[in-house]
């Protein structure tokens, strides 16, 4: 029989100690660099070993944190209802706050990025013309529960205050009333959700197995009839229930 591959021999060390016990729920791994060592394998083997625990839900990866056992989670309610984008501060940290849990995210911005064919399309651009991208992992209980990556027309916001969506007095303030500031009233917000797997990287920044469901959701805000964000949402299926608000109007 062909030698098993040294990943699979050192993912079936690292699950036998979890459990074992050796590392509790919640608790930080040793560092790539370390556990290396200890087995006399290259990082690359500890790497690939680590991505197919979190492939398979014992571990999950923080970005920037490291490696850590998987902890039971409860799925988290995501409510998608513009009224609550109209709330002062982050309308995700109000949600969480509502469900006894503290939210956080991380966040990349680069600004003055080519708009994509797709996204022109989406922002009603020419191909090329620059756009703010921020990409977020939002988190409850410091667990990931939701990926997104928004794109807003640099030529509305370039030289305003709420250029940044994570920088300034603004900083994750939500689109609404950001964009308010610099007098643009967003009117209303399409969604269109769609099932799908997550990809190897979606599996591995939200801790769970790659091709688990997955629902994505592709956001436009309009103000006045103009898209003003598009943006690309994941939630996973396993973690998270959603639920939209619908507002009726008196009379209506």
């Amino acid at each position: 029989m062909p030698e098993q591959p040294p990943y699979l021999r050192i993912a079936d060390l690292l699950r036998q100690r979890i459990v074992d016990g050796e590392w509790s729920p919640g608790e930080r791994l040793p560092s790539r660099a370390r556990l290396a060592s200890e087995y006399d394998v290259g990082d690359n083997v500890v790497r690939r070993a680590q991505e197919m625990l979190i492939s398979q839900g014992l571990l999950e990866g923080r970005a920037g944190s490291g490696t850590y056992v998987a902890e039971p989670r409860q799925r988290v309610r995501m409510v998608r209802s513009l009224s609550r984008e109209r709330r002062e501060g982050s309308p995700f940290r109000a949600d969480m706050a509502a469900l006894g849990k503290t939210a956080t995210w991380d966040s990349r911005t680069e600004a003055k990025v080519p708009a994509s064919p797709e996204i022109a399309a989406r922002l009603g651009l020419e191909v090329g013309d620059l756009c703010v991208r921020t990409s977020y992992e939002f988190m409850a209980d410091r667990k990931p529960v939701q990926l997104s990556t928004s794109w807003e027309p640099y030529s509305l916001t370039g030289g305003t205050i709420v250029v940044l969506p994570e920088g300034g007095p603004f900083a994750g303030r939500g689109v609404v009333e950001r964009m308010a500031e610099i007098g643009v009233q967003i009117s209303h917000a399409v969604e269109q959700p769609e099932p799908g797997g997550a990809t190897a990287e979606e599996a591995q920044l939200l801790g769970v197995q790659r091709g688990s469901f997955v629902t994505r959701i592709q956001r436009t805000y309009y103000a006045d009839g103009r898209p003003i964000e598009t943006a690309d949402i994941v939630i996973p299926a396993a973690f998270s229930e959603i639920v939209y608000e619908v507002p009726i109007e008196p009379g209506s």
